[in-house]
């Protein structure tokens, strides 16, 4: 194992109860294009990239441009009515006494994923955004991820696939059991659990 932990964590859900800003700026999509969005059903889906959601309410050809426009008025909307989970600053404080070095990867664009962190006194060393499946293994490798915490049964499957630890939290809409499934090993509620025992 290298000298030096690291440990990697999504971010919504995980370390940030971003439904609730999320949902905001939603309803805020939805009164600035007129277009109805059911924001409680989109914040029930969270974990795959913006685009996917957005194509639900959008036609293909409006879906680039929408989600560039919900991330530009994303911070207005959604990081102040975001707090932080349970467990996410002394999860945090404990990987640091280890040593080790704290990644966030997530599917959120890089710029408000930092912007959620930075409200809430989250000292990343290392922010990936923009990242789902591959591009979080991808993350992972680069960084030299060995733990990753998240909630979606996505994330456990690329924590083992880059060959980290899964660690699942059920603070999102997956279950420990489909947390298992999916590849997770420890798996804690609420996140204050984190970290398992490490050798």
């Amino acid at each position: 194992m290298p000298d030096q932990l690291v440990v990697g964590f999504d971010l919504d859900l995980t370390l940030v109860d971003s439904r609730p800003g999320i949902a905001a700026a939603y309803r805020a999509l939805s009164a600035r294009t007129g277009v109805p969005i059911d924001a409680e059903a989109a914040v029930g889906r969270l974990g795959p990239p913006l685009e996917v959601e957005i194509a639900r309410w959008f036609p293909a050809e409006e879906v680039a441009a929408t989600a560039d426009l919900y991330r530009a008025m994303y911070p207005q909307f959604a990081v102040t009515d975001s707090p932080a989970l349970a467990g996410a600053v002394e999860s945090f404080a404990e990987v640091r006494a280890r040593g080790g070095r704290v990644v966030v990867i997530t599917g959120k664009h890089v710029g408000n994923a930092r912007l959620h962190l930075d409200h809430l006194g989250l000292d990343a060393d290392a922010v990936e955004g923009m990242a789902w499946a591959q591009g979080k293994v991808d993350a992972m490798r680069a960084h030299g991820v060995q733990v990753y915490v998240g909630d979606h049964s996505a994330d456990m499957a690329s924590a083992r696939e880059a060959g980290a630890l899964a660690v699942g939290v059920v603070t999102g809409a997956h279950t420990a059991e489909q947390l298992h499934e999916a590849g997770a090993q420890p798996c804690c509620r609420p996140c204050s659990t984190f970290p398992p025992t490490w050798s």
